[in-house]
């Protein structure tokens, strides 16, 4: 673990002189003579450790009066992984401001979702993040300007607006401040031969840390994907999105540094939260070195992880989305759960345009679903019972599964619903909540993946086995479902 890294100068002074690029997210290092705060990987010769300063976010590094470096962009880095693999309220706040929670409800709506006082919000984050929940949303917003600013032809008023500034001022005094230059001296500094896109859609790098395997994260997304929501298109994972203030479609395809995304939205001010979404499902903040180095201590597991290192957890872009699937999913094979799952979207679902493919819906809501008929439905009464039931909580606001949840009460309330067992509420756990630690010993795949492996094969003794791998079970599960020949670990032909 790296928590709390920025106090641990002599290593963070190593990392920048190595240029380390797995520790980008990690920390900050402001620089004081030139006033500057870069990236560790940053590609520039390293400054006299003397005159560095170690922050934990680009948020702080930015309150203590440095700007951004335009040789490495910190601005650009992926995000921390403790905010992955951590369920407690600093790792929850960052969570839901990554969503845009501060954004559209301010400080106290934040503090509101978590069940805390504003103040004791600002104190957790200024505490261990040296910024506020404000100064947080605030570098976030600067983020997003930059990108529009350089991506595309909008008139700068549009992309204050669009990277959500209160006013134009606001908008041009932070562009100046963080990266010392004007929004039109940003725009003055795209590539010839690079015409920015209009304002329908944006083209865009997401960074990860390297390793990357594409072969599970983008196999399993294609072989499940929802007809109509999803789709595998010409070497890229395509699907929709229902954003805060319209819908999206997003277009994914993996490259060997990098994750090529284009989104096409129908209002500019969902970009910050569509680029967070899209990174969550492909889980581009995990850190890869940490979760192989402690999966490959184990003989077992230590030759798959050999064979393809760096592993990521499929997950989604819509928490109560996947919840429904999970239920649909139930004792039925992928191809099923496929079936009844476009079924509904044909029924229920937002129809949307797609010029550039074969999208057409976007997956239905709760409150849609709340008034389907159960006697539609073709599957036994039981499960039928379940997925009402779901519906109609999830309607209600009863369960939060959203990114800033309480992964243990998310737990026991869709315990008390019939119908929920283990296997389908770790399995929305793993891939709905985040939580890097769900297990599913249940499942076929992983049964067959034991025997196969000689481990143990009953659920409470693969459990017991299985402790060695905490807090990283969700990424060993994909190395055993990756010992079959099922399509969800196999990228598609393009």
């Amino acid at each position: 673990m790296l928590e709390d890294m920025h106090e641990d100068a002599e290593r963070c002074v190593r990392a920048v002189q190595a240029k380390d690029a797995r520790f980008d997210g990690w920390f900050f290092t402001g620089v004081v003579t030139t006033g500057i705060y870069c990236r560790p990987s940053c590609p520039v010769v390293p400054p006299k450790p003397g005159n560095m300063r170690f922050y934990p976010s680009a948020a702080a590094a930015q309150q203590a009066g440095f700007r951004a470096c335009k040789r490495c962009r910190p601005d650009t880095s992926p995000g921390s992984p403790e905010w992955n693999h951590r369920a407690d309220v600093v790792a929850r706040a960052m969570r839901l401001i990554a969503d845009g929670v501060v954004d559209r409800e301010g400080v106290p709506g934040l503090a509101a979702r978590l069940g805390y006082s504003t103040r004791q919000i600002e104190r957790q984050l200024n505490a261990e993040l040296g910024a506020g929940p404000l100064a947080l949303a605030r570098a976030q917003r600067a983020q997003t300007a930059r990108l529009l600013i350089e991506t595309t032809a909008l008139p700068m008023g549009d992309v204050a607006f669009a990277a959500g500034f209160a006013s134009i001022r606001a908008f041009n005094d932070t562009v100046r401040e963080v990266f010392a230059l004007t929004p039109t001296g940003l725009r003055d500094r795209v590539a010839k031969g690079h015409p920015p896109a209009g304002s329908g859609a944006l083209s865009l790098r997401l960074p990860f840390r390297a390793p990357l395997c594409p072969d599970n994260l983008f196999g399993h997304l294609a072989a499940t994907a929802v007809p109509g929501v999803e789709e595998w298109r010409d070497g890229a994972f395509r699907r929709t999105l229902r954003l805060p203030h319209g819908h999206g479609i997003a277009t994914l395809r993996p490259r060997p540094d990098h994750v090529a995304c284009t989104l096409s939205l129908s209002d500019l001010r969902d970009l910050t939260i569509a680029i967070s979404r899209c990174r969550w499902m492909l889980d581009l903040d995990a850190d890869p070195v940490a979760v192989d180095d402690l999966l490959r201590d184990d003989p077992a597991l230590a030759p798959l992880v050999a064979k393809a290192p760096g592993r990521r957890v499929p997950r989604t872009v819509d928490a109560p989305e996947f919840a429904v699937r999970a239920v649909l999913g139930q004792q039925v094979s992928t191809a099923a759960a496929r079936t009844h799952a476009g079924r509904l979207v044909t029924a229920y679902g937002d129809p949307v345009d797609d010029p550039g493919g074969g999208l057409t819906h976007l997956f239905p809501t709760p409150s849609a679903l709340a008034e389907l008929d159960p006697e539609s439905l073709a599957f036994p009464q039981t499960r039928r019972t379940t997925l009402t039931t779901l519906v109609n909580a999830l309607a209600k606001d009863e369960i939060d599964l959203g990114v800033g949840s309480d992964w243990e009460e998310a737990r026991a309330r869709l315990a008390a619903l019939p119908g929920f067992g283990p296997w389908t509420i770790e399995t929305i756990a793993m891939r709905a909540l985040g939580d890097p630690d769900a297990f599913i010993p249940s499942d076929l795949g992983i049964r067959g993946a034991a025997k196969a492996l000689d481990l143990p094969s009953t659920p409470a003794a693969l459990t017991r086995r299985a402790a060695r791998w905490r807090p990283w079970r969700a990424y060993a599960v994909q190395y055993l479902w990756a010992t079959s020949d099922h399509p969800i670990n196999l990228l598609p032909a393009s």
